[in-house]
């Protein structure tokens, strides 16, 4: 089971992975980083990115009455945000503490294969040793 470096190395193994990143979502910091950064930094970028990530966290609690029997896990399965020039695929991280880590990747739009980035993604989340 890969740790923090060796997931990141996979995940940049995908087609047109431009960048990856563990990120702490209620902190905003980049736990480790690999690849470019679509801020030219990847502190901004985990920063921002945390902040729709806590978005995406809000609005699901916000939705949900608490009356339906939701399974165990992160709050949000996903997100993918879409750009002219690229893909942003966020992975919620289930921990045994307070699941609060996603991964980031980032993937060049011509290049890359969003289908397959969610599945590995999901894969290398499950796997994801942290500690």
């Amino acid at each position: 089971m890969p740790g923090i470096d060796e997931c990141l190395l996979e995940a940049m193994a995908l087609p047109g992975a431009r960048g990856a990143s563990l990120v702490d979502w209620t902190s905003g910091l980049a736990l480790g980083t690999a690849g470019e950064s679509p801020t030219g930094d990847h502190e901004t970028t985990a920063a921002e990115t945390a902040e729709l990530a806590r978005a995406a966290a809000e609005f699901d609690s916000f939705a949900t009455t608490g009356d339906e029997d939701l399974p165990p896990g992160p709050p949000v399965e996903d997100l993918i945000v879409t750009t002219r020039a690229g893909y942003h695929v966020l992975r919620f991280v289930e921990t045994s503490f307070d699941s609060s880590v996603f991964l980031h990747l980032w993937l060049d739009r011509d290049t890359g294969n969003l289908a397959l980035a969610r599945i590995r993604l999901r894969d290398l989340a499950e796997r994801l040793i942290l500690g």
